[in-house]
């Protein structure tokens, strides 16, 4: 659950994420597809009683959305987890470090095998994104101040106005050049902390056909924060 969001439970048990937003004019609810459950979202002055009933009034709709939601994935021995856009079977072994194999993703004999194949793509997103934003900063002329990962459900990436970088570890499932793409959009608010017209065109500048990496985040971006790392 983000920070700040509350939970309140519907008349069946079912768990509903409550946030607070001051910019939003009516209540809504969402099922995002990346199974972090049902959520409503109420302006600041809605009662709490009033969300209730308000969710309570779309349990059909709620059902149904829920039913269509894709299992989440478990990283566990046999499954074939994506990393940066293609399929490797996780697989213990006989080795001391994780290590790619083939199409096999080697995982020591012995180790929890979701938390040591998550520490590894941590590791993996850390090394590729650092080199993308040294690579777009030095193009950009302006240099950033650090880099931090987070498994964040709302965003790929951000960028604070001292040049602080924050990225989703997650960046390392997808192909290669969707990782640059979200590196390109980081370093691009360096110069542009908006997504005015200027700041695309310095994102297409960065990184030109930008568009279809874009797209495929959209797209499949979801199926990544359906895969849990703890045994």
């Amino acid at each position: 659950m983000a920070s700040g969001d509350q939970q309140i439970i519907l008349e069946d048990g079912l768990p509903v994420r409550l946030r607070r937003s001051a910019r939003a004019r009516r209540m809504t609810l969402r099922v995002p597809r990346d199974g972090s459950g049902v959520l409503l979202t109420l302006p600041s002055h809605v009662p709490v009683d009033v969300g209730r009933a308000f969710a309570e009034s779309r349990r059909g709709w709620l059902d149904q959305a829920v039913a269509r939601l894709p299992a989440r994935q478990v990283a566990v021995a046999g499954a074939r987890l994506p990393v940066e856009g293609r399929g490797l079977v996780l697989t213990p072994a006989q080795v001391r470090q994780p290590q790619v194999q083939d199409d096999r993703l080697l995982i020591p004999q012995g180790r929890p095998m979701g938390p040591t194949a998550a520490a590894w793509l941590k590791h993996l997103a850390l090394v590729r994104l650092r080199a993308a934003c040294d690579r777009f900063s030095a193009a950009l002329g302006r240099p950033y101040s650090a880099i931090a990962l987070r498994d964040t459900r709302s965003r790929w990436g951000s960028c604070t106005q001292d040049g602080r970088l924050m990225f989703s570890w997650r960046l390392a499932m997808a192909p290669a050049l969707v990782l640059d793409y979200v590196a390109a959009h980081e370093v691009a608010h360096l110069a542009h902390m908006d997504h005015s017209i200027r700041f695309w065109r310095q994102v297409e500048s960065l990184m030109p056909g930008h568009a279809s990496h874009r797209a495929w985040l959209r797209a499949h971006g979801a199926d990544l924060m359906l895969w849990q790392f703890r045994d």
